[in-house]
């Protein structure tokens, strides 16, 4: 295991590997900006190191700063979560010149599958079925290609993820302008105006499946996640197994995801992707090379804790694990919880946590990188927690984490929580007839104020404000103070301190 692992990563991913360095006593660091001196994240380490600027491209995405950081503090791996630099190649490769372990795949298999064209082709040649279509080499060949692909069609970046680059083409006569706009927003997000042109699924079913592969030529998976509620291109909702998966079509998507896994020398945790049409036709869409977002709903009906696994692959020991002794037992589903105002187009809404309730009891599940008194930055991605529910039946599942979201108390800004809520209780949810456009197809027709919890009163937030304002760390000149400043006595301190 490593002598000291260095989180380059915030929030609640950031929490989540620190927590798991603790359960297996590897020494932690942290590193954080300024705008998160006194996250929750920065005071849960052993060791925190200031990055920089709020900006993220001063901070979490600063490859020089991170490899100082990491190597001033004597850590000889870096976890890097998901997000910010976890599927950069250029990353590990720094990792390696400096002769730090990367929690991860290879440089080489990072770019491999981060070239969505790339990856297109390793699944291909490992029998995978894709999408039909091609990467468009010039403007020129646009419109030929189009007719190649038939309309409807899907222009999308070649780099990157996230829905940024994505459009939707149905009219031919919106083509140029439809590809013009992709390309920008490709060049914006990922310097790199490659574009891809495909078939366009319609009612798909986004399904992923978990793998893990070591050093030693062993690769398995561990059974397949249900992501098809999104909002924009970005799930919000997760559920394992999908409810349209059977064993027979569990065994062949999963077979294919270790396919592709083999082709591209996978190593470490990943995550293959791909879109299941109404046929129960599967097709190979990309592959995430870091830890998931919604990872813990694998865990949660595993039993295997998919961050251990990582640390252990990346200390060059084998798996442990036995396909046929890999087991689904009973449901859980994810629902994330943004900081976001969903009656606003989903317009982030950062601000001040004055009241903070998570839920609790049997079956449900936090990971949280927030707290109350806590600013949440403007900088970021807005999410703040993973409310994860677990129960015998699918139905069952349903109801824990409703009442869980129920429970769940953000006083202070806007959030997504109603909008859940109305997810899981819809009869087509609770039927499992989900697709990616199952928001827009069943509650963009609602009353979009029903969307947002109802803000408090100003008396209320005036009230909240009053209780948490001894909590708030700042300088006498307003500007926020570092770790060692915030760590002024033991009762702050939310690591190793005991009272004897």
């Amino acid at each position: 295991m490593p002598k000291k692992l260095l989180v380059a990563n915030r929030g609640e991913i950031a929490v989540r590997v620190l927590r798991a360095c603790a359960e297996l006593a590897i020494p932690s660091v942290a590193v954080f900006s300024d705008a998160d001196c006194s996250a929750p994240h920065a005071m849960l380490a052993d060791e925190a190191v200031r990055l920089g600027e709020a900006e993220a491209k001063s901070s979490y995405l600063d490859i020089g700063k991170i490899i100082d950081a990491a190597q001033t503090v004597g850590a000889d791996a870096i976890h890097p979560g998901y997000g910010f630099l976890s599927e950069s190649a250029q990353f590990a490769a720094a990792c390696q010149a400096a002769g730090i372990t990367f929690v991860g795949p290879s440089a080489a298999t990072i770019e491999a599958l981060g070239d969505k064209a790339s990856a297109r082709r390793l699944a291909v040649e490992a029998g995978v079925p894709v999408v039909p279509g091609q990467q468009i080499e010039s403007d020129e060949e646009l419109e030929q290609l189009a007719k190649q692909v038939g309309f409807p069609l899907l222009i999308k970046a070649i780099a990157g993820g996230g829905g940024k680059g994505m459009r939707v083409v149905r009219d031919p006569a919106d083509l140029q302008h439809a590809f013009e706009l992709a390309r920008r927003e490709a060049v914006a997000s990922f310097n790199n105006p490659a574009m891809l042109i495909e078939r366009l699924i319609e009612r798909p079913r986004h399904i992923e499946v978990q793998i893990l592969a070591d050093n030693h030529g062993h690769c398995v998976f561990l059974g397949e996640r249900e992501c098809s509620i999104q909002r924009r291109h970005q799930k919000i909702i997760e559920e394992c197994p999908s409810p349209a998966v059977d064993a027979d079509l569990r065994q062949r998507i999963g077979s294919a995801a270790v396919a592709v896994a083999r082709a591209a020398g996978y190593t470490n945790a990943g995550t293959v992707e791909f879109l299941l049409d109404e046929n129960g036709d599967f097709y190979f869409l990309e592959v995430n090379t870091r830890l998931q977002v919604e990872h813990p709903i694998t865990e949660e009906v595993t039993g295997i804790d998919l961050v251990h696994q990582q640390l252990r692959i990346a200390d060059g020991l084998p798996l442990e694990l036995e396909q046929d002794r890999i087991v689904i037992r009973g449901h859980a589903i994810e629902a994330r919880v943004y900081a976001e105002d969903p009656a606003r187009d989903f317009a982030p809404s950062p601000g001040r946590i004055h009241v903070l309730d998570e839920p609790h009891g049997p079956g449900v599940r936090v990971d949280s990188g927030v707290r109350a008194a806590m600013d949440v930055p403007v900088y970021y991605d807005p999410i703040l927690s993973k409310v994860i529910a677990w129960a015998p039946t699918r139905e069952a599942a349903i109801a824990r984490l409703d009442r869980a979201l129920a429970d769940y108390v953000l006083l202070g800004f806007a959030t997504n929580i109603s909008l859940m809520r109305h997810v899981l209780g819809h009869p087509a949810f609770r039927q499992g007839q989900l697709s990616t456009g199952f928001i827009t197809e069943h509650l963009l027709d609602r009353q979009t104020a029903l969307w947002s919890a109802p803000l408090p009163s100003e008396q209320t937030e005036a009230l909240a404000a009053a209780l948490s304002a001894d909590a708030r760390v700042s300088s006498t000149d307003g500007a926020p103070q570092t770790v060692a400043a915030v760590r002024q006595t033991p009762w702050e301190q939310l690591a190793n301190w005991r009272v004897r």
